[in-house]
């Protein structure tokens, strides 16, 4: 795009705006800015709530028909089933349509695949080549608007709260990465946990290097605070290893270490740790008692059979091996929990929705494999429920191809 393409829409001019603003009104800013330019008669965004199964248009000035209201702060749920939200969201590509009161545009809110939103805004005419450009980049621009701004304030956290978090799950939802999905090169991945009522042990996790992926998938044992607390200490004993550079099998030594140290009698985890080394298409993997994943190549869906160690925590200095997986281009991994094992979900054919949704992206793949089990569980799960989708792309290190923030 050449300088006299992008002059229409001076994107410093809107960063300036929002950098004047405040924390919690940044996003309004940039989208009611974006509107004077485009001549927009509405704009606004929506954010993806933690159920993954609706957006949560954020609103304030005292709005009284808002599904849900905080002093001035607007909230109302519009879900994403079979609606062209939820197209946008899982298609990644920007959207319009026209009728009788005018053009709607909806855009995706995205930043390396993670999926936080959607622009929507009503024009008195259908924008042509350039200017859906322009929405398409500023959407992209209002992504890393809200990742800055969001660690500032709750209005968005409290926005994405559809349904209330207990104790337990505020402290296990701290434990995950602040982004459940991202793309690069060589690989995508995305994560996902469906929390139990009383159960607040599963975490997923990952950390990337120049050359070095780092996963892991944990659940431990117990209820409640009791399950949260195991997975503080163990969550924070594998990135304390992790940052000092220490090998996979001496991080999975001093996390079980710690869980036999600061945990109760009999508190233990199950996990799998994971070191994908990205220049050779090698991962290494620590199975700490874990329920086995599953890999998808060529069509067919399998359990990689992988010999167990003991869990985290059961004896103070237990060595941990680590055995050696070779990805080739177009493998998809699942790690899992067991609460996509659990009884109530015994019938739950896990191999064939992962080989039934082989094309979709890793982001749609573990929320559809939650809504699955959900389903077959009647809506109450009695165990967390976690899954982490990577897929391999491999070949050399190289740039992603990408555009407004989504994988091409």
């Amino acid at each position: 795009m050449t300088d006299d393409q992008v002059a229409r829409l001076d994107l410093g001019a809107l960063l300036a705006a929002v950098e004047n603003a405040p924390p919690v009104a940044a996003a309004d800013v940039l989208a009611q800015k974006l509107g004077d330019v485009l001549g927009a008669t509405g704009v606004e965004f929506l954010i993806a709530d933690f159920s993954g199964q609706a957006l949560i248009r954020l609103g304030h000035a005292g709005d009284r028909s808002a599904t849900r209201t905080h002093r001035q702060e607007t909230a109302d749920c519009v879900p994403l089933s079979a609606g062209a939200h939820g197209r946008v969201l899982a298609g990644q590509d920007l959207e319009v349509t026209t009728g009788p009161e005018g053009t709607r545009v909806l855009a995706p809110v995205t930043n390396r695949g993670e999926a936080i939103g959607v622009l929507e805004l009503r024009l008195p005419q259908v924008p042509d080549g350039q200017m859906r450009a322009d929405i398409a980049r500023a959407a992209h621009a209002l992504a890393y608007v809200v990742i800055a701004n969001r660690r500032y304030t709750d209005l968005f956290e409290w926005g994405q709260r559809s349904v209330p978090l207990s104790l337990a799950a505020e402290i296990q939802h701290r434990l995950l990465p602040a982004s459940y999905t991202c793309e690069a090169g060589q690989f995508t991945l995305a994560g996902w946990l469906e929390p139990a009522g009383n159960n607040a042990g599963d975490t997923f996790d990952f950390s990337l290097e120049r050359d070095i992926l780092h996963l892991s998938v944990t659940d431990a044992v117990g209820h409640d605070v009791e399950a949260a607390i195991l997975a503080t200490v163990l969550v924070g004993a594998l990135r304390n290893a992790r940052r000092a550079g220490i090998n996979l099998a001496e991080q999975a030594r001093l996390a079980g270490a710690a869980l036999n140290e600061h945990a109760g009698p009999g508190g233990f985890v199950t996990g799998q740790l994971v070191r994908v080394d990205l220049a050779r298409g090698v991962a290494y993997v620590v199975n700490a008692g874990h329920p086995w994943p599953l890999r998808l190549r060529a069509g067919h869906a399998e359990s990689l059979r992988l010999d167990p160690d003991l869990p985290f925590g059961v004896e103070r200095d237990l060595r941990y091996g680590v055995q050696m997986l070779q990805l080739e281009p177009g493998d998809r991994l699942v790690f899992l929990t067991d609460g996509l094992l659990e009884r109530n979900a015994a019938n739950l054919d896990i191999r064939g929705l992962i080989e039934s949704g082989a094309e979709e992206h890793p982001r749609e793949t573990v929320q559809h494999l939650m809504a699955a089990v959900l389903q077959a569980c009647g809506g109450e799960l009695q165990d967390d429920a976690t899954a982490l989708c990577l897929d391999w792309n491999g070949g050399p290190d190289r740039d992603r191809n990408s555009s407004a923030g989504a994988n091409r």
